[in-house]
């Protein structure tokens, strides 16, 4: 059987992580996914490119085992985050609209990928029966030999036929916590001011840093080995901190901002899989800081502490002053957290990071598999 051998495969390949979403037509291995322990559901496939990244930068060999389709949303950060940094992610994917497909929108875009990928510069095979597995285990040793994202796109012609089993349906009883709110302020301090009241409190913490001016602040104040600067890839900087939160036990901290969150479907992930040493700091100032301060959508109409706490995490704090944060700081016990930082538009006259993206992601991986002093 074919879904039994891709398994095999994978756990032979010692595969650690697996970032997936389900497919109809590759419902059984969806289902025996789903069985292997630890692996991330998701709610959009381009997360799973930065929780892939972050399980990476921790040690651990991630996959992605996916509908052909969701190859669409990932392209960006697959060249942006794993093309930039040079890191490895095989993907596993059900090829539709290709063999029997009964659903017209599949086609247009699913019968094109050989191109797409091959224009893209991502090494692929295609797996068209069971006896041509084998190209699947070379995508997989392929990955991680060229530091590079591959595609193996299997045939539903290779899976037993059916939807996904139903999963064992949990209890959804639950008093729901009150969403915290409060009367927003006019902001005092910018993303610069906000940054270097964190820099203190990280300590031997991993921390990443979302794509470019918050990266450069956070260079100019306290550049340390335990920093990933992001250089591109909008909306990953919560995935990349999810997959390591997930392949370490270190302290993982992420700086991010407002309009990368209200971008990703990352939350409600991060609250279901419950990272006890995860912590989440939004610097909202209601722009798009690194482009020019564009006002974004919810500049004046969204409360980020609200959705991170509908989304199901529960320790949600909403600052507005470096005493504010400061203090949530020192009381945060255990996770996820979610600090909401209202500060002001602006950017920081600061240089640019003095580091390759080799430099970046080799040294951080070395802090990273070095155990930090106890304090």
């Amino acid at each position: 059987m074919s879904e039994e051998a891709v398994v095999r495969i994978l756990k032979e390949e010692e595969i650690g992580l697996i970032s997936h979403l389900p497919c109809d037509r590759a419902g059984l291995l969806c289902s025996m996914i789903t069985s292997m322990s630890p692996h991330v559901p998701l709610l959009r496939e381009e997360d799973g490119v930065g929780v892939s990244a972050g399980a990476y930068l921790a040690g651990i060999k991630p996959a992605m085992v996916i509908q052909s389709s969701g190859l669409g949303n990932m392209l960006n950060a697959l060249l942006s985050l794993h093309g930039t940094f040079h890191l490895p992610l095989p993907i596993i994917t059900s090829w539709r609209g290709v063999y029997q497909e009964a659903i017209p929108a599949q086609v247009p875009f699913n019968s094109r990928l050989p191109e797409i990928l091959r224009g893209a510069g991502i090494p692929y095979a295609t797996v068209m029966d069971a006896d041509e597995l084998p190209r699947f285990r070379e995508m997989l040793s392929l990955s991680f030999a060229e530091m590079t994202p591959t595609v193996t796109l299997i045939s539903p012609a290779c899976f037993t036929s059916g939807a996904c089993p139903p999963p064992d349906f949990p209890d959804r009883s639950r008093t729901v916590a009150p969403i915290p709110g409060s009367v927003l302020r006019t902001p005092l301090m910018t993303r610069y001011d906000a940054i270097a009241a964190v820099a203190p409190h990280l300590g031997s913490a991993l921390c990443v840093s979302n794509i470019g001016v918050p990266s450069k602040e956070l260079y100019a104040i306290s550049d340390r080995p335990e920093n990933f600067y992001m250089l591109g890839s909008y909306t990953q900087a919560s995935p990349i901190a999810l997959g390591l939160a997930l392949s370490t036990d270190r302290e993982v901290v992420v700086i991010d901002g407002d309009g990368s969150l209200l971008g990703s479907a990352i939350l409600p992930v991060i609250a279901s899989l419950g990272p006890k040493n995860l912590t989440i700091i939004c610097l909202d100032n209601g722009t798009f800081g690194s482009t020019g301060n564009q006002i974004t959508q919810g500049y004046a109409t969204t409360d980020l502490a609200q959705i991170a706490a509908a989304a199901g995490i529960r320790q949600c704090v909403q600052v507005q002053t470096a005493e504010e944060l400061d203090a949530a700081l020192r009381a945060k016990r255990g996770g996820p957290w979610f600090i909401h930082v209202i500060i002001r538009p602006g950017n920081a006259d600061v240089p640019n990071i003095p580091l390759s993206p080799i430099e970046i992601r080799n040294r951080f991986m070395e802090a990273a598999s070095t155990t930090p002093p106890f304090r």
